[in-house]
Parts: C-alpha cells; structure tokens; sequence
C-alpha cells in the first residue's frame, strides 16, 4: 500500500498545487538525504512478542532477540527498538535477494508467520520517519510503502500529532496556532515555526513535515531498561491499590534514572495474574523522561486501558524503556508554573533521599516497601 493510497478524497486546487509544490521541495532536497531508493524497514512485530524480563509464563513467545534475528539473516544493519520493532536498513540485501525493499518486507514477514507464528507490520520508505509513519498508518499485519515522491501527498492530511517526535504538548500548541495539519506545518515559513518553538525545534519540525530524515539506521544492541516490580500479599482484586502499587514503582523507577543521569523513551506495564497469565503493554512517553509525574500519569493509562475490573492480579511491574543519557534528553518547555515547582520539589526531594535514605521524602500514597 502506497502513501497515494493514503489520500482519501480530493482537495482544492490551491491544496493540490500546495502538494506539488511540497513534492517538488522534496525532489530538490531529498527527501531522506541518501540516494531516494527505496531501503529502511520499520519492522512492528505485535503483541505476540516476549519481554526479555516478563517472567515464565511467556515462554511459549518468541523473545525479542529472536526476532531480531529474523531481520539479522537479512541485513547487518538492524537498529532494535524494544520491547517489539526495530529498523533495517536493506541496501545492501536488495543485490543478492534479487528484490526490491517491498519485496524483502513481504518475505519478513512470512518468515516471522512461518517459523514463530508472529505476525508484523513494516513500513517501506527511503528514511526511519516515514517507513515509521507507513507502519503506524492503518490496521496490523501488513506491508505498506512510501515511495519516493509521494512524501507529500502521504503527510499532508495526517494530523500533526501523528508526525513522529512531536508530543502532546507540541501539538496542542501548533493547533493553538491553526497548525493542525502536516501538510499546514510543512508550508509554514520556517521562521515562523521557530518563533513558536525555539529555534533548533522549529528547523527539525519543519524537516520532518517535509518528509527530510537524514538519520541512519543504527545497528546495535538494544537500548537498556530498568525494571521494578511488585508482589501483592493476596491476589488483588481493588483497582486503586493496584494503582497505589504503580505509583510506588513509577517513583522507584524515576528516583533510579534521575540520579543515574537518565531518561526513558517509553514505559512497560506487565501484570500477572492469579492464574499465572500475563499481560504486557507497552507505551511510548511524550518525550523522553524520568519525572515520576510522567511516569505515573502512563502507568495509569496502561493499566486503566486494560479494563481489568475485579480481576485477581498478584503483581504488577513497570519497565523503563529505551533508556537514555537524559543531558540527551529534551525537554518541552511548560507554560505551567505547577509543572516547574514539581520539578524543582522532586529534585529537593531526590537531594533528601540520597543524604537521608529512601524514606526521607517521597510522595503521598506509596507502599513503604515494594
């Protein structure tokens, strides 16, 4: 599936002329800063994919690891991205498969099917952003491509929010300025974008709107994590202690990467129930973080997205994510002055709890032991 596919129905003459000139622009500048050939796999492998610390119980689903693997038989040049995609970079696979990039996704993902029963999602582009912006653009379990020169017509109609790396916040305030749209986004003067978001983030957002993604896909080891976890003394059946559980761990998690000088890309919620069944779920932060508000806030919606109700859990786990050094990390500037008093009390109380212990200063609610 193309992004021309993508575009529904049919805009005004001024709004296609806008495309055109935006395909153009593209042309001119490469949209992905390498040759504009087809070669980057956003690879998605679902919900059948195993954590590497989730426990016993899913051992009758592929790890990870496994499944990077998979893409290894493929290309040298595989970027994991924990718990359940990863990037590949094809060119030089396309030569010796006697296939093109669309071609090499579609036997990916029958191999994944074939051999572990796990089925994918891979987008096809020339950079990370748009294949990444193809496999989140419709249902699971498909092969969806973005050729060369439809980069514009593809992002023009998305919402602004769906551009990768731009977080609620960042969104809220483009749509505050009639920016609500990619396509809006990419036809704004540069300048313009960088007085509403500062200068460096204006330039990058304006790239990205564009389609432009000059950064390589990376091979190595997945990004490490930080796990804390739970145990009830009796099945839980009460949602908010679950929920005071999950503050606790989102406060340990937070107070280990704060003073280990990092921060998380996303966060894992994995219950265990009384019956020994697991649940994983996974979800990916407005930006990278290690604020225990923040943390807290998506451990919630992860568990209120279950819909457990009554259900009998006998413990509860958070996992940090894709962490990084969080001077790497950057932060969306708050026009709340609640959210910088937060910031600043959790750093007192952080300066406490190292010279006074764990007890010292912590907030209200938590589970003195976990």
């Amino acid at each position: 599936m193309s992004g021309r596919g993508e575009q529904g129905g049919q805009g005004g003459q001024g709004e296609q002329r806008e495309q055109s000139e935006l395909a153009g622009q593209l042309g001119e500048s490469g949209e992905s800063g390498r040759s504009g050939r087809l070669s980057v796999l956003y690879v998605h492998f679902g919900d059948g994919v195993a954590g590497g610390a989730a426990g016993d119980e899913e051992e009758d689903r592929p790890e990870f690891s496994v499944l990077l693997g998979l893409l290894a038989d493929f290309t040298p040049v595989v970027q994991a991205l924990p718990p359940d995609a990863a990037l590949a970079d094809v060119r030089g696979a396309l030569r010796y498969f006697e296939s093109d990039a669309p071609g090499l996704a579609r036997l990916i993902r029958l191999r994944a099917l074939a051999r572990y029963g796990t089925d994918c999602t891979v987008g096809v582009a020339v950079n990370p952003l748009l294949a990444r912006m193809a496999a989140h653009s419709g249902p699971a379990g498909s092969v969806r491509v973005v050729r060369p020169g439809e980069s514009a017509g593809f992002l023009a109609r998305k919402p602004v929010g769906a551009l990768h790396g731009v977080g609620p916040a960042t969104a809220r305030t483009l749509c505050s300025y009639g920016l609500d749209t990619v396509g809006r986004v990419a036809g704004t003067a540069p300048a313009t974008l960088q007085r509403i978001l500062g200068a460096k983030a204006g330039r990058l957002l304006h790239e990205r709107a564009r389609g432009i993604d000059p950064t390589p896909v990376v091979p190595g080891e997945p990004a490490r994590s930080e796990k804390s976890e739970f145990r009830f003394g009796r099945d839980e059946i009460d949602p908010a202690e679950r929920r005071r559980a999950l503050l606790t761990l989102a406060d340990e998690l937070g107070f280990r990467m704060r003073t280990g000088g990092q921060a998380a890309r996303a966060l894992t919620l994995i219950v265990r129930y009384a019956d020994r069944a697991v649940t994983t779920r996974t979800r990916t932060l407005a930006g990278p973080s290690a604020h225990t508000p923040a943390l807290t806030a998506a451990a919630y919606a992860l568990h209120d997205g279950l819909g457990l109700q009554r259900a009998r859990v006998r413990a509860v786990a958070l996992r940090a994510e894709e962490l990084m050094p969080a001077e790497l990390a950057a932060r969306q500037l708050s026009l709340d002055p609640r959210e910088e008093k937060a910031r600043r009390a959790e750093a007192a109380a952080d300066r406490a709890r190292l010279r006074f212990g764990a007890g010292a200063a912590h907030p209200a609610g938590l589970f003195h032991a976990a």
